[in-house]
């Protein structure tokens, strides 16, 4: 048989039961899809409905028309280990496979690296292995079109947080040259990466301006509420702690903030009607407004399903009407969770600067600002390298393979990231003609797959 080909009759029969129906479905498990791979963690999972291997159907899907689903576990930049259903650890989508399963997905769970993988001492999980990884899965699939049950051509990816930036840049990086080395280096089959559609939640991405448009959320806000999580045996245990930010990071605050304008201004965004969605010195203008105006028609949706919005600063209601919403009020509600810079810290100690060292360094500056006030002695990664694993650096220039459709999610108390983050990528899309559904859930922390029926129902309607 050839090397990496898909093997359908070394399996593992299961059943579950999914909402009150039996499922049964063929799992076949660690299989590898590199032919040299350097981690543990490179290797995936495939789930499959036991109808599709008897010419049944599922949801009116067969085993030729199902969407092939692609769920990744990455959080926080870490290793993503290949998942199961119903697998309950920190980061699993276990209850989304199965989920998924029960609407005649074919599932791929594919185990990527992460910014702490290491082989023989050495650091070989960062930037950019984890989308390396998830390319690599995914010419896996394609080149097993026909052996590999399900549409390899209808291939949806779907992640949180970091994995829903991982999902985003598989999405927007589609057959980019700048990994074919790695790939390459690593034996990936010969196939193309591009997919069919993009379900993410709340990505971090962007992290070059990331640190930016978090000062023009937050810029004046001056105490922060976080949370400590520490693995206790399988599960994370969560610490509540608080700190005010010094005045010299309030300075760093004015200044980081004061490059974002610049910054949403040079992407040439429009709104629906084609009018430009700017920001002025002081990060005011129409692009503030439409962000505005996105949490104001969440909060209207809720209010009309019978929640109690009123919990929440900076709203006025009247006759049953969200006709207000005080951006400083609203967030002096929500309150600030990051210090500064947010992303790209002075001292090397967050996840995103752990992710941008090098196999001998355990972590590195990403932007120049952080570089130029660093407090620790620092190297500063390659701005190519830091432009290779952002999304929007792909739909500036016209040097990889879209997806079509989008499907975004970043909930109206989400603290992570700003959300002009996800606004920026959604707008971008929409202004290139892709297929885009966003909006920002009311009442939402920092979290995903929280609304599987509408994710499901969306992939119905793009493949069906």
């Amino acid at each position: 048989m050839t090397p990496l080909r898909f093997n359908e009759k070394k399996f593992e029969r299961q059943t579950v039961v999914v909402s009150g129906r039996r499922v049964t479905y063929r799992a076949f498990l660690d299989l590898d899809y590199l032919m040299m791979p350097v981690a543990e963690e490179q290797r995936l999972n495939v789930f499959v409905p036991e109808p599709y291997f008897n010419q049944g159907r599922v949801n009116g899907y067969s085993r030729v028309t199902a969407p092939i689903f692609m769920p990744n576990t990455v959080g926080g930049y870490l290793p993503g280990p290949r998942d199961f259903p119903g697998n309950s650890a920190p980061f699993s989508r276990g209850a989304t496979i199965l989920q998924a399963l029960a609407r005649g997905y074919v599932v791929v769970s594919a185990g990527v690296r992460g910014r702490t993988t290491q082989n023989g001492g050495e650091f070989v999980g960062k930037a950019p292995a984890f989308i390396v990884d998830l390319k690599a899965a995914i010419r896996y699939v394609k080149f097993n079109a026909g052996w590999i049950p399900g549409d390899t051509e209808k291939i949806i990816t779907n992640g949180t947080s970091a994995g829903g930036a991982a999902s985003a840049l598989a999405g927007a990086s589609g057959n980019a040259d700048f990994f074919a080395t790695p790939l390459a280096e690593l034996g990936a089959v010969p196939a193309t990466d591009d997919v069919f559609a993009v379900s993410t939640y709340c990505p971090i991405s962007d992290l070059e301006h990331a640190d930016a448009a978090y000062e023009w959320q937050f810029n004046g806000l001056n105490t922060w509420h976080s949370q400590q999580l520490t693995r206790v045996g399988d599960r994370m245990q969560v610490t509540p702690v608080a700190g005010k930010l010094t005045a010299k990071e309030q300075a760093l605050s004015d200044q980081v903030k004061a490059t974002f304008p610049a910054y949403v201004n040079s992407l040439h965004l429009q709104n629906d009607q084609k009018a430009p969605l700017t920001l002025d010195e002081q990060g005011q203008g129409p692009f503030q407004q439409a962000i505005i105006n996105e949490l104001k028609w969440s909060a209207q949706q809720a209010l009309d399903a019978g929640d109690d919005v009123t919990t929440q600063r900076g709203l006025t209601i009247q006759a049953g009407y969200v006709t207000q919403l005080d951006w400083r009020q609203y967030l002096r509600g929500l309150t600030r969770q990051k210090s500064v810079p947010a992303f790209d810290a002075l001292d090397l100690s967050s996840p995103e600067t752990s992710l941008f060292g090098s196999r001998l360094f355990a972590a590195g500056h990403f932007t120049s600002f952080a570089q130029k006030h660093s407090t620790v002695a620092a190297r500063q990664a390659d701005p190519d390298l830091v432009a290779a694993v952002n999304p929007v650096s792909y739909l500036q220039t016209n040097q990889s393979q879209v997806a079509q459709h989008w499907r975004i999610r970043h909930g109206a108390s989400d603290r992570e990231t700003s959300f002009a983050i996800p606004f920026i990528l959604a707008t971008l899309l929409k202004n290139q003609g892709r297929d885009v559904d966003l909006a920002f859930p009311w009442g939402r922390p920092h979290d995903g797959d929280y609304d599987l029926p509408g994710l499901f129902d969306w992939i119905d309607h793009i493949c069906q």
